[in-house]
């Protein structure tokens, strides 16, 4: 997702919030409204009084969205957001992972050690 997208996103709906996840560049946070993990967005935009969200995170989470607040309209800020990774995963599969502890990933120390940060990041924003 870029900045120039945040502004057509704008222009297209000012009445909108625009929601980013953490993940999207500094740029793009920086002309957001809020960041907000995943779910996070969804607390927000359910308590919210707005009615109108752009959404900056993997598309997929529109249709929760829509389900859980059907009274709001969100829009996505890329139509280009899909984690193609993201959709081979289901139930059944994340059940075996948990049972069978595979498939195992190993990375090296320093890459795990900057994951760890980037995780803690998003845990540390305000719910």
């Amino acid at each position: 997702m870029t900045a120039d997208e945040v502004t057509v996103a704008r222009r297209a709906h000012p009445n909108a919030e625009v929601l980013v996840h953490p993940e999207c560049r500094p740029e793009v946070i920086d002309l957001a409204d809020h960041v907000f993990s995943t779910s996070g967005m969804v607390r927000h935009a359910c308590s919210s009084p707005g009615r109108e969200f752009v959404i900056g995170t993997e598309v997929g989470i529109l249709h929760q969205l829509e389900k859980k607040c059907p009274e709001k309209v969100f829009y996505p800020l890329s139509n280009r957001a899909v984690c193609v990774n993201m959709k081979k995963t289901d139930l059944a599969k994340v059940l075996a992972a948990l049972e069978q502890c595979e498939p195992r990933v190993t990375v090296p120390e320093d890459t795990a050690a900057r994951a760890r940060t980037a995780i803690q990041r998003m845990l540390d924003l305000p719910r």
